[in-house]
């Protein structure tokens, strides 16, 4: 395994984060344990979570699974970097959502007793919340640190300026600010180049790609389908790329082919030579997924390949941060 520091922390993480979105309502929560135990024992010991995951409000499904597997001992909460977020809707009142410093301190409180832990290592905002000034949000994140029940700030679906706008406030107060933003990224949509990495890369901040698949559509969904072996992919983003992108997928998945890799390893590969991303998060159903992923590490990409890639899949607008990609 490799590793890496998160955005400008001394925090060691490694190149891939598991994301746990699937536990509890598509993976079982033994498999899900299983699944776990597989990855930290292969090194990756950066997990990401969502109070509001497990399809169930106010539950925190997800939460409670990975609670029952630190419970278990052996080390696993300690060897675990665990990130979790909060903005979602966890109960009908009007304050049971958001980024208020009311909702972000009763949030945190109730994802540590869900997880059976005494800290998050990562607390992000899930999503921007343009109705709460960013006095209040850093009141309460700067509270938590100071309780010792969260160690690093980060955010979720940013736009480039939130981004610069929240780390100004934080360092008005003298915090240390976001150090991670969670972001779609992926072959097939690259818009974050154009505002959120560059605004990222300045402030130190780390990105945690998500869906570095792009829904499946990445994963060699064409071949899947062909072989009846399509899960997830026959579905959400990945139908919709093969109905609109079948062209692009044909080239995508012969370029795979001829390199000799599995279309998830080479899109995994290429957002880990991307100089700002700190891991793509990965969402495994299967030990196998894991296995796939850890793969991707050791994957590098020649020079040409890059090449290839982008001319397959083209940066947004002329390429580049803006204004240059778009403006003369």
């Amino acid at each position: 395994m490799e590793y890496t520091n998160l955005g400008r922390t001394g925090l060691s993480v490694s190149r891939i984060c598991l994301g746990t979105m699937n536990f509890g309502p598509t993976v079982s929560e033994e498999d899900s344990h299983g699944v776990l135990d597989h990855a930290l024992a292969e090194g990756v010991n950066f997990v990401d979570t969502a109070n509001v995951y497990g399809r169930q409000r106010g539950e925190g499904i997800t939460e409670k699974v990975l609670g029952s597997w630190f419970a278990q001992g052996d080390g696993r909460r300690e060897t675990t970097v665990l990130a979790t977020k909060v903005y979602g809707p966890m109960g009908d009142g009007p304050n049971d959502r958001g980024l208020s410093a009311r909702h972000i301190v009763t949030a945190c409180e109730e994802s540590l007793r869900r997880m059976r832990t005494d800290y998050i290592d990562l607390y992000q905002m899930h999503h921007v919340e343009r109705s709460t000034p960013w006095e209040e949000i850093w009141q309460a994140m700067d509270l938590l640190v100071s309780q010792g029940k969260i160690r690093y700030v980060g955010s979720s679906n940013f736009a480039g300026w939130h981004i610069a706008a929240c780390n100004e406030e934080a360092r008005r107060r003298h915090s240390l600010g976001l150090v991670s933003e969670q972001c779609i990224y992926n072959l097939m949509n690259r818009y974050v180049e154009l505002e959120v990495l560059p605004a990222a890369e300045h402030y130190g901040v780390g990105i945690l790609p998500w869906s570095p698949l792009n829904g499946g559509a990445l994963s060699g969904v064409l071949r899947k389908l062909a072989d009846g072996t399509a899960e997830r992919s026959a579905h959400s983003r990945a139908a919709e790329a093969v109905e609109h992108d079948r062209v692009q997928l044909e080239r995508w998945e012969a370029l795979c082919e001829e390199l000799g890799h599995p279309p998830t390893e080479v899109a995994l590969a290429w957002l880990l030579s991307q100089p700002v991303v700190t891991a793509p998060i990965v969402g495994p159903r299967t030990i196998a997924h894991v296995d796939g992923a850890i793969n991707a590490i050791r994957l590098t990409l020649e020079p040409e390949t890059l090449a290839a890639l982008d001319a397959l899949f083209p940066p947004v607008g002329k390429s580049g941060p803006g204004p240059e990609a778009w403006a003369w």
